[in-house]
């Protein structure tokens, strides 16, 4: 017999194998990551198109067309145009700053996990609505008188304005956060005075009385 025959003979020869008592759950898994990997390419897919359609609209939008030799645009679309950059900041500038900031309060609350924990949630809602209240409070529904509106058209004025509008958020946020870096400390050390007074407080309590 060749060498391929004693190996066709061995194979035959040889007992049926076990299976595998996970092979069910490995194969399941393996079904929902397949589909777990399809869904996360429809929804990068589904991002992508909604991302170009967007810009193509804002670079529609916001192009300045030409008018008497020069190129103009309405005023609502410098306000809109800001709006859409305060939002933008919004939701890249919060998650950002959780981020990097989470290393910093686990070590601040290293005592109070939890309370860590919520102190970051109540800091973002606290955040986002500091910066919905500054767009709606900031947002112009109609020219203001000292843009000097005439044509229905951009004027320096309101350029000058959305650009305090911008720098004005970024500030009362830097403002903001530079005063939660450091009133966080102070607030770690005594809810951890306090869980520390509190369990000596219960010891105490239950510690038999001396007669």
């Amino acid at each position: 017999m060749t060498h391929l025959e004693d190996r066709i003979a061995h194979a035959l020869r040889t007992e049926p194998t076990t299976p595998s008592p996970d092979l069910y759950d490995r194969v399941v898994e393996s079904i929902e990551a397949d589909r777990q990997r399809r869904r996360h390419g429809l929804t990068v897919l589904a991002g992508a198109l909604v991302t170009t359609a967007l810009t193509t609209v804002a670079v529609l939008a916001f192009t300045p067309r030409p008018m008497n030799g020069a190129l103009a645009m309405s005023w609502w679309i410098v306000e809109l145009g800001t709006t859409l950059v305060l939002v933008a900041i919004a939701l890249w500038l919060g998650p950002f700053i959780k981020r990097f900031g989470r290393a910093y309060a686990a070590d601040v609350f290293h005592d109070n996990p939890l309370t860590g924990k919520s102190f970051l949630v109540l800091t973002d809602i606290v955040y986002y609505l500091i910066f919905a209240a500054y767009i709606l409070m900031t947002a112009n529904f109609a020219p203001q008188d000292d843009w000097d509106f005439t044509t229905g058209l951009v004027t320096a004025q309101q350029v000058q304005e959305s650009v305090v509008r911008i720098g004005g958020i970024l500030l009362v946020i830097g403002i903001l956060h530079g005063l939660n870096l450091v009133l966080m400390p102070v607030l770690g050390r005594l809810f951890s005075l306090n869980r520390k007074l509190s369990a000596s407080q219960t010891e105490h309590r239950s510690a038999p009385s001396d007669w």
